[in-house]
């Protein structure tokens, strides 16, 4: 219950880090070794993948090489002996083409999705009917987005991930361990809520080991074990509050996605990506239309001349 997660979310590092040695050793032995690390080369899937080999030092991991990640993302993964990669059959711009952008969050961008295809269960929904009214954002502000001059669909994750690991459990008879915390979204929570760490009767058991942690415990046990992680975080600091932060990127999901842009800080990701990956930030605006889609949401994608500036000092 939410009781016992905030009880665990509340213990010491080094007591988190035994429970989820334990998860994991439960997991691995209750499929006899036929389970995997889904290693994105993010530093969560890093710290997990750290204490599973700790453990199992033979254990696979898998990264689904997307084609979205960080150049240093992708470089970082090679570092790593015993990784499978796997790819998904079409590419993100065939994606966005064929179904629409990922913006601003799942649910909105699925109901928008079937609201531009004026969908009988999508115009219900969005007229308060029943349980289908049932939501956690506000309809009434993002129904502008129904008229947006492009598509708009959830179904990247599906198309681009989901598809090619499912693929790849199938063939290799292989079961999940994921860096997943239940403190990044509230559908994680309810999942944990549900089934706790490991979900070994959910219709596509998978572990997440890692539940209970903080992002802070992440960025603790990577300085307290000084482990490596992709240049594009930079260092792991603490600043005058004991608070850890990076000095480089904050996440590393793919670079493209605009799920969840509206909450960024100030400089949002794409402002950011003008100072770091500039060829990439040209890409994703002029080949792939992102440009289209951050103007009509009246959302930045140019850094402000001050930051750039900075930005570019600190660069050169």
């Amino acid at each position: 219950d939410n009781q016992r997660l905030k009880e665990l979310q509340a213990l010491p590092l080094e007591r988190k880090v035994g429970f989820t040695a334990a998860r994991i050793a439960e997991w691995y032995n209750h499929y006899d070794g036929k389970v995997y690390v889904s290693f994105s080369g993010g530093k969560d899937s890093t710290v997990l993948l750290h204490i599973a080999r700790k453990l199992f030092p033979e254990i696979k991991g898998c990264f689904i090489d997307t084609g979205l990640e960080y150049p240093e993302i992708r470089d970082f993964v090679k570092t790593f002996d015993n990784i499978d990669i796997v790819r998904p059959k079409v590419s993100f711009k065939q994606v966005v083409k064929q179904y629409g952008y990922p913006v601003i969050g799942k649910e909105i961008a699925r109901d928008i999705h079937y609201m531009q295809k004026k969908s009988a269960w999508a115009i219900r929904k969005f007229s308060g009917e029943g349980k289908l009214a049932d939501s956690r954002y506000n309809r009434n502000k993002y129904s502008f987005m129904i008229d947006a001059p492009f598509k708009v669909s959830d179904v990247c994750c599906d198309m681009m991930k989901k598809s090619p690991v499912g693929r790849y459990e199938k063939q290799n008879g292989l079961h999940p361990i994921i860096a997943t915390m239940t403190e990044e979204s509230f559908l994680r929570k309810t999942t944990w809520l549900k089934s706790g760490c490991n979900a070994f009767g959910n219709k596509h058991p998978k572990s997440a080991p890692m539940s209970f942690w903080t992002e802070q415990d992440v960025l603790q046990y990577i300085q307290l074990k000084n482990i490596q992680i992709a240049s594009v975080y930079g260092d792991v600091l603490r600043d005058v509050d004991g608070k850890y932060y990076t000095t480089g990127c904050k996440r590393t999901g793919c670079v493209f996605c605009l799920f969840g842009i509206t909450q960024d800080d100030n400089p949002n990701r794409i402002q950011r990506l003008k100072i770091t990956h500039p060829q990439l930030h040209k890409y994703c605006l002029d080949v792939l239309g992102l440009r289209k889609v951050m103007e009509f949401l009246k959302i930045p994608y140019e850094p402000e001349a001050d930051f750039f500036n900075e930005c570019y000092k600190i660069k050169k």
